[in-house]
């Protein structure tokens, strides 16, 4: 059994807050700023460009990748970190098109995360081509879903409302039709019991700064199947991507394996921080933080349905098919999150008016959860969102 009074002790939060915003930044773990400081002193202060080699600098992005395959169902050399969550969204959708020439077609839905069909749209615009981006609503999938279809393009979970696809349907329906998927697992690793290679995933990418806590920015990753690996040739030929990149070759002979998906430099600051992350998952079993974040989220959903009328659930009832967060509906959203916030109760909101609350097992317990809702239900029960102050938009929501 996995012990969560463990994994807690691992972060440095504030006594008096509770953080349920997990889902859009993690906190920062406790030995981050000593793991970031030995990096810069031991290594880049020491070694100067000699931290390359000797402190293993460049084989970093694949040793980390190892580290973040293990809690997505990811086999070894199979997943590569470095760049950002859209650049690898990129990569992932162009390797795939190239895989399926003669179709045209990428299907993905109205509950996908705007950047990834942006990125989709920008392909599309570079290659000059006659593609096609067919946007449906997330149940209306698998019946988007024909011969025509070169790509199955979906974030696992829905930002807004939790909603989660069956990644293992709708990847056997996309290969039935001879299309290949691509899914986002932005709110999801580190936050389900995801299995790529059990669900036969083509590729797959995700960020680290959610549910991973790797801190602001920290950089995306990408899967990549060990079936396709050897057939996939990068869109991005970045010059570590290449088989040699100190032979300076002027033409691109990509990596044999996963490395061919790398295209810049590894980011070592960043990757020092995501490192030192990724210890709070050792010893941990996915399965068991599934099964809590399910308890907590289950609780909040009936303290807040008990005493806050006004509060629409818009997550799904059923907690089979939602990922680990849970989001209401108010007209005033925005107003009452800011309220929350300024108690000490820190969520999200996103337009045009969910309140977002992520349920991340490692640092949060029932007695978060029960503080949480009570705030909650003062605020309501007294209008006390009701301000200028709180419907005053800030940049970021």
């Amino acid at each position: 059994m996995t012990d969560f009074n463990a994994t807690r002790s691992r972060f440095d939060l504030p006594e008096d807050l509770v953080y349920l915003d997990g889902n859009s930044l993690g906190p920062v773990p406790r030995d981050a700023a000593a793991a970031v400081a030995r990096v810069v002193t031991d290594e880049w202060g020491e070694l100067l460009v000699r931290g390359w080699n000797d402190a293993d600098w460049m084989g970093s992005s694949t040793r980390i990748g190892d580290r973040i395959g293990r809690l997505i169902g990811g086999p070894e050399g199979t997943v590569i970190v470095g760049d950002t969550l859209s650049l690898k969204v990129y990569q992932a959708l162009a390797a795939a098109l190239a895989l399926r020439p003669g179709r045209n077609v990428v299907v993905s839905d109205s509950g996908n995360f705007p950047s990834d069909l942006y990125m989709a749209d920008g392909l599309f615009r570079t290659m000059g081509s006659a593609h096609e981006l067919r946007i449906v609503d997330p149940d209306a999938v698998s019946d988007a879903i024909d011969e025509s279809v070169a790509v199955v393009l979906l974030t696992e979970v829905d930002y807004r409302t939790g909603r989660r696809h069956d990644m293992a349907a709708l990847t056997a329906a996309a290969h039935a039709a001879g299309a290949l998927t691509v899914w986002d697992l932005a709110h999801s690793a580190g936050a389900l019991d995801v299995d790529l290679a059990g669900c036969d995933a083509d590729f797959a990418v995700g960020c680290t700064y959610k549910y991973l806590n790797g801190g602001p920015g920290s950089p995306g990753f990408i899967f990549v199947s060990e079936s396709l690996i050897e057939e996939v040739r990068p869109a991005l030929s970045g010059w570590l991507g290449h088989e040699a990149p100190f032979a300076f070759d002027l033409d691109f002979r990509p990596d044999p394996g996963i490395g061919r998906m790398r295209v810049g430099t590894p980011p070592v600051l960043a990757l020092a921080a995501l490192d030192v992350a990724l210890d709070a998952w050792e010893g941990v079993d996915m399965a068991d933080v599934r099964a809590r974040s399910i308890e907590l989220s289950e609780r909040l959903i009936a303290g807040v349905e008990a005493s806050c009328p006004t509060l629409d659930l818009a997550s799904p009832r059923n907690p089979d098919n939602r990922g680990s967060q849970v989001a209401f509906r108010h007209p005033e959203g925005y107003a009452v999150m800011q309220a929350l916030i300024a108690r000490g109760v820190i969520g999200d909101f996103r337009a045009p008016d969910l309140i977002r609350f992520g349920i991340t097992p490692l640092y949060l317990d029932e007695a978060d959860i029960d503080r949480a809702v009570e705030i909650l239900i003062e605020i309501m029960a007294t209008d006390a969102w009701d301000t200028p102050e709180y419907r005053m938009r800030k940049a970021v929501t």
